[in-house]
C-alpha cells in the first residue's frame, strides 16, 4: 500500500465501498473486523459508518474469485481527520468537483468522503486544485479558450483538480494605447466599440487603406498575401508575446501559426492552435497538471 497524497481518489470511484459497523473506529478494532473479510474483487477503499462517525481504510486481498478474504488493511484517517460532506451535485468521479465541494464545506480535514450525483460516494485526500492560467484574446466574452477548458474539466474524470485562471489580451485595448483613425482586426468579433472606423481581415476589404492592423504574425503574412505587403502599422495582440508576465505559472494560450496539435513550450506553457478542439485543450490540460513549475527568484 502506498501513501496517499494529496489530491488522491479512489479511481474509479467504484473501489470506495460503504459499509455500517458497531465497532469502535480505530485500527486496532477496525483490523480484527476486517482482516478475514470477504470483500469484492474490485473493492480497494472502505468507508466504515458508526453513527455520526465515520472512518476510510484501505485493502489488500488476492485472487480473482467474486469475494476475497482481506489479507491487509491499514486505516487511511479516523473520525478526528475525517469530513463526511453532502453534495448531491457532484459527480464523484470528477476531481475538480471534489475538491470545490470539499473546500467549500470549510470544514478543516485530511480527508474529504463526499457523497454526490446519484448517492454515489469517492474521497479526496488533502485537496490542493492545480492552479493553471489561461490566456486568451478578447472580445468575444467569455474567453473561448477558458470556456473550452471549463468544458474539459467538467467531462474529464482522469484530470487532477484543477482551478483556471482567466487572463486577457484585450484587443480593444490595444487599439485604443494607440488611436487611429481606422483599425483593422484578423476577424469579426463581439464588444468591440472604438471611435473609428474599423474593418475586419476575414472580410477582405477590397482596397488597402492606412489602417492599423492590430493582429499577429499571421495576421501580417494574410494581409501581406491579400495586398501585397504589410500593414502601415500593426499593434500584436498574439498571446505568445503577451505572455512573458506568467513566468512560473502553468499556463494554457493558443497560437494561429499551430494548424493542429500542442505545442509544448517548456514545463509550463502549452499551446494550442487558434481553432483548438477539445480533445486537444484536454491534451494541453494533462500536461500542464503534470508539469512542475520553475521557481521564480
Amino acid at each position: 500500500m502506498r501513501e496517499l497524497v494529496p489530491n488522491d481518489m479512489a479511481r474509479p470511484y467504484r473501489t470506495l465501498s460503504v459499509q455500517d459497523t458497531q465497532v469502535p473506529l480505530v485500527e486496532l478494532a477496525l483490523r480484527e473486523l476486517m482482516l478475514g473479510r470477504l470483500v469484492y474483487r474490485r473493492t480497494e477503499f472502505i468507508a466504515l459508518v458508526n453513527g455520526d462517525e465515520r472512518a476510510l481504510i484501505e485493502v489488500e486481498h488476492a485472487g480473482e474469485r467474486l469475494f476475497e478474504p482481506v489479507t491487509e488493511m491499514r486505516l487511511v484517517a479516523g473520525p478526528a481527520e475525517l469530513t463526511f460532506v453532502h453534495a448531491p451535485e457532484v459527480n464523484t468521479a470528477n476531481a475538480t468537483q471534489m475538491a470545490v465541494a470539499a473546500l467549500a464545506s470549510d470544514a478543516p480535514a485530511r480527508v474529504y468522503v463526499i457523497e454526490g450525483l446519484f448517492q454515489h460516494v469517492n474521497f479526496i485526500v488533502e485537496p490542493a486544485p492545480v492552479p493553471i492560467t489561461v490566456l486568451e484574446v478578447v472580445p468575444p466574452e467569455p474567453p473561448k479558450l477558458l470556456e473550452m477548458a471549463r468544458r474539459v474539466i467538467d467531462f474529464d474524470e482522469d484530470l487532477p483538480p484543477i482551478e483556471l485562471h482567466a487572463a486577457r489580451v484585450d484587443m480593444e485595448a490595444i487599439a485604443r494605447e494607440a488611436p487611429a483613425a481606422q483599425f483593422l482586426f484578423p476577424c469579426r468579433c463581439s464588444g468591440l466599440s472604438l471611435n473609428a472606423e474599423v474593418d475586419f481581415l476575414d472580410a477582405g476589404p477590397p482596397r488597402r487603406t492606412d489602417w492599423t492592423l492590430v493582429g499577429c504574425e499571421r495576421s501580417r503574412q494574410i494581409h501581406e498575401a491579400l495586398y501585397g505587403g504589410d500593414p502601415a502599422h500593426q499593434r500584436t495582440m498574439c498571446p505568445r508575446e503577451h505572455a512573458e508576465g506568467f513566468a512560473g505559472e502553468r499556463l494554457l494560450l493558443k497560437c494561429c501559426l499551430r494548424e493542429r496539435e500542442i505545442e509544448l513550450d517548456g514545463p509550463d506553457r502549452a499551446i494550442v492552435p487558434w481553432g483548438a478542439s477539445l480533445d486537444e485543450v484536454r491534451e494541453a490540460l494533462h500536461a500542464l497538471s503534470r508539469s512542475r513549475v520553475r521557481s521564480v527568484a
